[in-house]
């Protein structure tokens, strides 16, 4: 994974872990059509998010993954 892939997946994961966010509002905010941008699909495969009903979260893998990328800078 490149920096701003990285980069993009650690806002992702922070965007999501501040407050409960509905699929609806993750899919306007983050979906993309771009195949160079893939980030709600790299977290997905990566296994960082959870849906629930309606909801979103971050599975414990991508909340150890948020705190050691805002642990490294």
């Amino acid at each position: 994974m490149n920096e701003v892939d990285h980069t993009l997946l650690v806002d992702l994961l922070a965007w999501i872990a501040a407050r409960p966010r509905t699929y609806a509002e993750t899919m306007d905010a983050w979906r993309t059509s771009c195949p160079r941008l893939p980030v709600w699909e790299e977290a997905n495969d990566r296994g960082f998010v959870d849906r629930a009903a309606r909801m979103v979260a971050l599975t414990p893998d991508g909340d150890a993954f948020l705190r050691a990328a805002r642990s490294n800078g």
